[in-house]
C-alpha cells in the first residue's frame, strides 16, 4: 500500500470518529434536555392550560425542551423556578403545582388568577419564594404554611385572601419578608411572629385584623419594614419598637390603639418614615435625620402605599 493510500485511509478514520463524536454530543445533550420528568412536565403543562397558556405574552412551545420555555429554569434535570410575572395567566392555579418537588422559587405576581391558592403549595418543601401578588385569589391561606421551613419570601398582597393568618407562620423560621397587604384577613397577628428572627419586612396593610398585639416585636431584631396600618387593631400600639436598630419604615395609622406610650420610647434618629394616629408622636419625627430630605420620603410612601393599595381590576 502506497503512502498516498495510508494517509488517505487514516484521514477517513480521523472524519469517522471526528462525525462520530459529534453525533454522540448532539444525542447526549438531547438526551439531557429530556431528562426533566414526566410528572414535573406534566404540572408544567397542567398550570400552561390552567391558565390559558396560548394567550400568555410569552407562551410555550411544547415542541421545544422545557428549559427553552419563558420562565423555567432547570437545574439537575429539575425544574428549580417558574417566573411567569406579568405575563397575563388567567385562570386558577392547578393542584399539580405540588408536583414540582424541586422548585425553589414560583412567581405568578402581577397576573389575572382566580380561585384558591392550593393547599398542595405546602408540599413544595425547597421552595424559598413564592410571589402571587397583584391577582384576584380568593380562599385562604393554608393553615400548613409554616411548614415551609425554606421559604424567605411570603408576598400575596392585593388579592381578595380571607380567614386568619395560620397561627404556626412562625414556624417558616428563613421568613424575610411576608407581605399580605390588602386582602380581608381577619383575626389577630399569630404570636408566633416573633419568632421570625430573620424578618426584614412585615406589611399587612389594608385588612380586617383585629385584636390587640401582645406578643414583643423587639425580639425581630433584623426587622426594617413594619406596616399594620388600616386594620382594626386595638388596645396599646406595638411595643418594642425601641429595641429595632435597622427599622426604617413605620405605618401603624388607621387602626384603634388606645395607647401609644411604648411608642414614645421610640428612636426616631434612623427612622426614614413613620405614620401613627398620634399626632404628638408624628409631630417628632423628622425625616431629615435619617439622611433623607422632605421630597424623597414624599416619594417613598406613596410608592409604598401604593404597591399595596387594593385594586379590584388589577
Amino acid at each position: 500500500m502506497g503512502d498516498f493510500q495510508r494517509r488517505k485511509i487514516i484521514n477517513h478514520m480521523k472524519l469517522t470518529v471526528f462525525y462520530t463524536c459529534i453525533l454522540f454530543f448532539f444525542a447526549g445533550h438531547t438526551l439531557v434536555s429530556a431528562q426533566i420528568s414526566k410528572v414535573e412536565r406534566q404540572a408544567l403543562t397542567d398550570l400552561y392550560n390552567s391558565t390559558t397558556g396560548d394567550e400568555w405574552t410569552n407562551s410555550w412551545n411544547f415542541n421545544d425542551q422545557p428549559e427553552t420555555w419563558h420562565g423555567v429554569t432547570i437545574s439537575d434535570n429539575k425544574v428549580v423556578e417558574v417566573n411567569l410575572n406579568k405575563n397575563n395567566l388567567q385562570g386558577a392555579i392547578p393542584a399539580s403545582i405540588g408536583d414540582l418537588k424541586h422548585i425553589e422559587v414560583l412567581n405568578l405576581g402581577f397576573n389575572k388568577l382566580t380561585g384558591e391558592l392550593p393547599i398542595e403549595v405546602v408540599k413544595l418543601k425547597e421552595l424559598k419564594v413564592l410571589r402571587l401578588e397583584m391577582n384576584r385569589l380568593k380562599g385562604s391561606i393554608p393553615k400548613t404554611m409554616g411548614q415551609l421551613a425554606n421559604l424567605k419570601e411570603l408576598v400575596l398582597f392585593n388579592n381578595m385572601i380571607e380567614g386568619q393568618i395560620p397561627s404556626n407562620i412562625g414556624e417558616a423560621s428563613k421568613l424575610k419578608v411576608l407581605n399580605l397587604s390588602s386582602n380581608f384577613l381577619k383575626g389577630n397577628l399569630p404570636a408566633s411572629l416573633e419568632k421570625l428572627t430573620n424578618l426584614r419586612s412585615l406589611e399587612v396593610f389594608g385588612n380586617k385584623l383585629t385584636g390587640t398585639i401582645e406578643f414583643d416585636l423587639g425580639k425581630l431584631t433584623k426587622l426594617s419594614e413594619l406596616v399594620l396600618a388600616y386594620n382594626e387593631f386595638q388596645g396599646s400600639a406595638p411595643g418594642g419598637l425601641e429595641k429595632l436598630e435597622k427599622l426604617k419604615f413605620v405605618q401603624l395609622q388607621g387602626n384603634k390603639f388606645n395607647s401609644f406610650e411604648e411608642l414614645k420610647k421610640l428612636k426616631m434618629e434612623g427612622v426614614a418614615t413613620f405614620d401613627s394616629d398620634n399626632m404628638e408622636l408624628n409631630a417628632k419625627f423628622d425625616p431629615t435625620r435619617a439622611g433623607l430630605n422632605a421630597a424623597k420620603i414624599k416619594d417613598s410612601t406613596e410608592t409604598r402605599m401604593a404597591d399595596t393599595k387594593f385594586e379590584k381590576d388589577n
